[in-house]
């Protein structure tokens, strides 16, 4: 289970807060909003055009779709785990086997 642990744990640390692209965005739009400054103006200008590359880069890719599925890879998991906390070490390798296989068949697909 310690293997599952940490699994679930490394996944679930992506999900919480902003970015670093995004705090210092939002840094970015505070000091230009608090000094109305032509270089937080172009800071924020940059920060924001690096963004909305990224995510076109991503969206293009179709890394966005990736991410959906890796989300759902791991969802399942913990589902699983909740609805059955007393599984065996066997039956919890076998449940994260299928539900990566899974996650790779679909991301193949892409």
């Amino acid at each position: 289970m310690d293997t599952l642990s940490t699994f679930l744990q490394l996944n679930m640390a992506n999900a919480s807060g902003m970015t670093d692209t995004q705090l210092i965005q939002q840094l970015a739009l505070l000091g230009w909003l608090k000094t109305d400054s032509d270089p937080c103006k172009e800071l924020l200008s940059a920060v924001t055009g690096v963004q909305v590359a990224r995510e076109l880069l991503a969206r293009l890719s179709g890394e966005s779709q990736i991410d959906i599925y890796r989300q759902e890879c791991i969802q399942s998991v913990a589902d699983f785990v909740k609805k059955n906390p007393r599984a065996s070490q066997q039956e919890l390798n076998y449940e994260v086997e299928k539900n990566v296989m899974l996650f790779a068949s679909r991301v193949q697909a892409l």
